[in-house]
């Protein structure tokens, strides 16, 4: 394949990009069932995977209550849990990302209201701008009956009051294993700032959180 070929392709894949997650039909709203925000500190842990874990983790290492994330894979077995491998879309894994937040300062439901409002677009099926195949789909991996409770509950909300112009297609599965990804995964926005995916992909993403959620937007320098 020509290098000309090559560059329109790319462009043309990055260009899906700057169409960013599906405008919704109204401001995503608050979930109407979620847990409490905890009395006291602690760690708790949620899976979420919206398509290429680098957006992912550009957006939730930046919300206030988060205290750690590991990008990664969840769905399949961990002898299959490595990059080349899922990436041949045959493993049943998706680029997922593991977040550790503290349940006295942002709550499950707040955590998936970001998810469905600015990390990713959770009406596209098995895909996420230019990633295509089921390694990029939108699952919500749940670790116990409380998160399903609330999952389920605010799909539900949101698809019954419309709030986007197609139906949520976000699956909502029972969490198996988490895997983390190889080290050059992580904070990869961070390590790569001048990179075309992450300026065309992923920075409009980390505006749109400071813009729509600023109670909650962070600064973020990388790991320490």
């Amino acid at each position: 394949m020509g290098r000309r070929l090559l560059r329109f392709l790319l462009g043309f894949a990055l260009a899906l990009c700057v169409l960013g997650p599906i405008a919704s039909a109204a401001p995503v709203p608050a979930a109407t069932t979620d847990a409490a925000l905890a009395s006291k500190p602690g760690k708790e842990k949620a899976v979420l995977a919206g398509g290429c874990f680098w957006g992912m983790q550009a957006v939730f290492e930046r919300v206030k209550g988060v205290t750690k994330t590991t990008a990664g894979y969840s769905g399949g077995t961990a002898w299959t849990a490595t990059y080349d491998q899922v990436s041949s879309e045959t493993t049943e894994h998706a680029e997922s990302l593991e977040i550790v937040y503290d349940p006295s300062k942002i709550t499950y439901g707040q955590l998936l209201r970001i998810f469905f409002s600015v990390a990713h677009n959770p009406t596209e099926l098995n895909r996420q701008g230019p990633d295509v195949g089921p390694s990029y789909r939108s699952v919500i991996f749940y670790e116990n009956k409380e998160q399903k409770r609330i999952a389920d509950a605010y799909i539900a909300q949101l698809d019954a009051a419309k709030v986007f112009p197609k139906p949520i297609v976000t699956q909502v599965t029972p969490l198996k294993a988490f895997f983390p990804a190889e080290e050059y995964h992580q904070d990869y926005g961070i390590k790569n700032p001048d990179s075309r995916y992450f300026q065309v992909c992923d920075r409009p993403k980390i505006a749109d959180l400071k813009a729509e959620f600023p109670d909650f937007f962070v600064e973020y320098k990388g790991r320490q």
